[in-house]
């Protein structure tokens, strides 16, 4: 990161385009920060601004609690020298949003993400049972949308609403109240300790009976507890298998130290990702 990352001139790319829940976290996590945001078209364009330094640190989505993760970004980070510095988790909160002085008798069309449609499925067939649907590719392009639209609304963000000119209807219609994403911020080098803290590592072990247990045994002999851990396929071999790890703890504590040596040794690749402040 850049060594004064309160000036001005501190940039933060993230995935855009504008108004969508990936501009809410930029805006939550660089809310210190007198920070110019950068929306860009795709993850892989996020990490490559960071790396060539056109910005200072990055916002990805990594995963969400329904969906699952974002594999493109789990394999970036495989392949990216970049490190995580920092998590935001954000509640997912589908707004109905239309063109003011719409009423939901007005509504004959209704635009949005596949996924924020399939969120918003029990409100959409109680509500809306009959309107016309159109895919998009994210919310925020759905609110652009319908706002040339006679007779349309849209699901998105608060933000996209705000931006656009647009009301919200009625707020907070998705189906589960527990849906969340988590995001990462990216940069050149992570986050030093603050005693509540994670660490994200990527390893692999050989194909033998025993290696996956006696790996994560590390942690669980110095009561290191896991948050995360998910497979991935290599990609170098078919059927063989890297592993995402996160657990609670910075990698310069003296017990994850010790655990991540002792990884080392039993693991045929090995990459700590970055330790970062845990996302309250």
């Amino acid at each position: 990161m850049r060594a004064d990352p309160f000036s001005d001139s501190f940039r933060v790319a993230y995935l855009g385009p504008r108004g969508t829940f990936c501009e809410e976290a930029a805006r939550k996590y660089s809310s210190r920060l007198a920070a110019v945001l950068i929306p860009l078209p795709d993850i892989a364009e996020v990490f490559q601004s960071v790396s060539n330094g056109e910005a200072d640190l990055g916002i990805v989505p990594l995963e969400n609690s329904i969906e699952g993760s974002v594999g493109l970004t789990l394999d970036l980070l495989l392949e990216s020298d970049l490190r995580i510095c920092g998590e935001i988790d954000l509640r997912i909160s589908h707004n109905l949003i239309v063109k003011p002085g719409m009423r939901m008798g007005d509504i004959r069309i209704l635009a949005s993400h596949p996924q924020a449609l399939a969120q918003c499925r029990r409100f959409i067939s109680s509500k809306l049972p009959k309107v016309e649907k159109i895919e998009t590719s994210s919310t925020s392009r759905a609110v652009e949308l319908v706002r040339g639209m006679e007779g349309a609304a849209a699901i998105g963000t608060e933000l996209a609403a705000e931006l656009n000119g647009m009301e919200i209807l009625e707020r907070g219609i998705e189906d589960d109240k527990n849906n969340f994403t988590r995001f990462l911020a990216i940069s050149k080098a992570d986050s030093p300790a603050t005693g509540s803290d994670k660490t994200s590592i990527i390893f692999s072990v050989e194909n033998k009976p025993g290696a996956l247990y006696g790996a994560l045994g590390e942690f669980a002999k110095r009561d290191i507890n896991l948050t995360k851990i998910e497979s991935r396929p290599a990609k170098r071999k078919p059927w063989e298998y890297i592993f995402y790890v996160d657990f609670e703890g910075h990698r310069e504590d003296e017990k994850c130290k010790e655990a991540l040596v002792c990884l080392k040794r039993k693991a045929s690749f090995l990459k700590i990702l970055g330790s970062y402040p845990a996302a309250k």
